[in-house]
Parts: C-alpha cells; sequence; structure tokens
C-alpha cells in the first residue's frame, strides 16, 4: 500500500466530525479539540502538552477538569495567575482573548464560547472539588500539597502560583502589621526637606506620604508621570537615613528595578534628586545613588529559578526601594519577599497603569486597585493631626 505525504498530515476536522465531538465528557475527544486549538494558534503546544501530562497523571479524571486546566494554563500565558471560572462563562471570548484579536483562518472549528455555553459554573467547581488532580485552598493536608491544581472559591490555579500568592500575601500582612517608631521631630524634619505650602487649604500629597511610609514597613509610591515619584522616594530616604546617621548606625539601603534599562534610567535621576537634597553632607553620603537589577541583587543561578539569596540567606540590608515595580511578576515577587530580612522596610515604585509584567502576575496594580477606595483609619488621621 502506497501511502503520500497528505496521508501523515493531521485529519482537519470537518462540520459532521466536529458534531460528533462530545469534549465535555470524553477527554480524547477535547485533546483532539485542544490539537485543533494549538494548530490553530489558539493555545500554546506547553497549553495542551500541560493538559496531556495529567490526563496521564489521572486516565479516569474528568474532562471539565482537564478543561479547566488548559485553560488556566493558557490565562497564564496572558499574564493571569488564575482562571475565574464564572467570570469566564459569563464571557468566555473576552475572558480568554480566543479567538485572538485578528483571527480569520478559514475551516470549521468550534469556538470557546461554544464549548462553555452550556456549561453550569457551580457544577464545573464541584467537578473540579472532587478530583484527585485538585485540592481546596483551604485544605493543608500532606496529600493535598501534591495536587497540581488548587481550587480557592470561584478561582483555579496552578499550584505553584498559589504557592506564590499565599507567600506574597503572608509576607506583606506581617510588614503592614508593625508600625515602625518615628522620630520625635519628624514634623521638623519633614518642614526641612519639603517647601512651605503656598496655600493652608492644599495637600502636599508627596509630603504625606513620606510621612506615612516612615510608620511602615511595607510602602507604595505609586503615580502617573511627572507626579514626582523619585522626588517623594529620595527625600523619604533622607528622613529615614538622617536620624540613623545622627544616632552612628546608618541604615544600609539598596535601590532596584527589574531591568538594566530601568536601573540606568534611576540612577541618573536619583543622583541628581540626592545632589539638591537640603540635608548634612554626612547623610547624603549614606543615601546610595546606584540601582541594580532585582535579579542581580537576589544573585541569579543561571539555568535555575533560585537566587543565591531566599529565606535562608537574607539580603544585607536595612531598606530596599524598588522602581519600576509594576514590572516585577507574581514569582519574582514572592522570591524577593522571601529574602528581605523581617526588619527590613519596603519601598515599591511606580506607576501601575504602565510597563506591565513579562511574566504572570501584576502585583503593583493588584496592591494598587482599591486604593481610591480606602481610607485612613482614625489613628492613622489623629496621628497626622498631630503632625
Amino acid at each position: 500500500m502506497n501511502r503520500t505525504f497528505a496521508d501523515l498530515l493531521p485529519t482537519p476536522l470537518t462540520a459532521d466530525s466536529l458534531v460528533q465531538l462530545t469534549p465535555l465528557t470524553r477527554a480524547d475527544d477535547l485533546l483532539l479539540l485542544l490539537t485543533q486549538w494549538v494548530e490553530r494558534g489558539w493555545l500554546r503546544a506547553l497549553d495542551k502538552a500541560f493538559v496531556a501530562f495529567l490526563h496521564e497523571l489521572a486516565p479516569d479524571v474528568d474532562p471539565l477538569v482537564l478543561l479547566a486546566a488548559v485553560l488556566t494554563s493558557h490565562q497564564l500565558g496572558h499574564g493571569h495567575v488564575c482562571l475565574d471560572l464564572f467570570e469566564t462563562l459569563k464571557a468566555p471570548d473576552f475572558a480568554l482573548s480566543l479567538p485572538p484579536e485578528g483571527d480569520a483562518q478559514p475551516g470549521v472549528l468550534l469556538l470557546p464560547s461554544q464549548l462553555l455555553e452550556t456549561l453550569d459554573g457551580a457544577h464545573w467547581c464541584k467537578v473540579l472539588a472532587g478530583s484527585s488532580l485538585v485540592a481546596l485552598a483551604a485544605d493543608e493536608g500532606a496529600s493535598a500539597q501534591e495536587r497540581p491544581l488548587v481550587l480557592s472559591g470561584k478561582r483555579l490555579y496552578l499550584r505553584r502560583y498559589w504557592a506564590y500568592e499565599r507567600r506574597i500575601d503572608s509576607a506583606l500582612r506581617q510588614r503592614l502589621a508593625e508600625q515602625e517608631a518615628t522620630p520625635s521631630d519628624l514634623a521638623r524634619r519633614l518642614d526641612e526637606l519639603f517647601d512651605p505650602a503656598q496655600r493652608a487649604d492644599v495637600i502636599d500629597w508627596q509630603k504625606l506620604a513620606c510621612a506615612l511610609a516612615t510608620r511602615s514597613a511595607f510602602s507604595i509610591i505609586t503615580g502617573g508621570p511627572g507626579t514626582g515619584k523619585t522626588t517623594t522616594v529620595v527625600r523619604l530616604l533622607a528622613l529615614l537615613q538622617a536620624p540613623a546617621v545622627e544616632a552612628h548606625q546608618p541604615l544600609r539601603i539598596r535601590l532596584a528595578a527589574p531591568t538594566g534599562k530601568a536601573a540606568a534610567r534611576l540612577t541618573e535621576s536619583i543622583s541628581q534628586q540626592v545632589q539638591s537634597l537640603k540635608v548634612a553632607d554626612s547623610v547624603r553620603e549614606k543615601i546610595p545613588t546606584e540601582v541594580t537589577t532585582v535579579h542581580r541583587l537576589l544573585g541569579s543561578r543561571p539555568g535555575t529559578r533560585h537566587f543565591r539569596h531566599h529565606a535562608g540567606n537574607r539580603l544585607p540590608l536595612d531598606v530596599l526601594v524598588v522602581d519600576e515595580a509594576s514590572m516585577i511578576d507574581l514569582e519574582m515577587m514572592a522570591n524577593l519577599l522571601d529574602a528581605l530580612p523581617p526588619h527590613a522596610r519596603l519601598v515599591l515604585l511606580g506607576d501601575k497603569d504602565q510597563l506591565a509584567s513579562v511574566e504572570a502576575g501584576a502585583v503593583l496594580g493588584d496592591l494598587c486597585r482599591d486604593a481610591e477606595a480606602g481610607w485612613y483609619s482614625p489613628q492613622t488621621r489623629q496621628w497626622l493631626g498631630q503632625g
């Protein structure tokens, strides 16, 4: 029997064969459909390979679990750390960005929205919760820790990204729970660093940001271009360093940025700002102007995801400022927080609406998301009023 090259190519789905597929009830049909989506460019080969691996681990797994897993992996490729099951069912094309914008290839293909239109969110969650591949977020048992997927409410995570998120949450909660001591003459020091207000009814937000940041082990200084983020953070460093220098115990301050280009830009701008500070030379000398990359700061190890500095080998510093923090992804932020000494202050600098992270997780954006709806506690308002 003679076979041509065309015989070796995948058989395209026709309208008739498409109707015969039952991807929500038969895993083999789902895998066939996913193969077509990969060939069309809708999914990454990595997404399909991940689901095929899960199918090998659990051959009897419900196809709905595999479907959720492949969509979660797909979302990672688009910068999202989890799959929101109910939001996906509301508007699949929008939530998944499928088909990709501009896709005009001919051919019959089952769309994600068509596949999901009959699926009930509560049933999907129930199937996931009962799967041997899925751990519930509240389950901290040993067997649960070995499952590759984690279901938290209506969101499904790959375990690694769930762990990153928990590490970040825990570290930030610990820092926010601690209130740092401030110098008794803080108001005077602020007045020396900032020009007098031209109007009594106008708030100097840079001055206010500095005052608040002195009290916390974790701070975010954010704003659009030209809002004075660098000016503010340099004055904050002067505010922190001056009392330490006077006590003959200068702080070890480090500056970092996600990329070499961002580091070079901050080095230039911060050098100019430090020279214009109204502080003693002894204080100015202890405010660094050299900025390194986050990878270099942590001590990246080529060929691995590990760093020289971690929870067992902390960074030798007291204050860390990270510029362009919107570019810090979930994994890097988790590693950075792991490596910080418990006493160290962390200041994130950046614009949440610019320069998104390359990898999954918009940490700065998520932290700033609800800021406009926030408020100062009565204790904070009272403290500010004392100044």
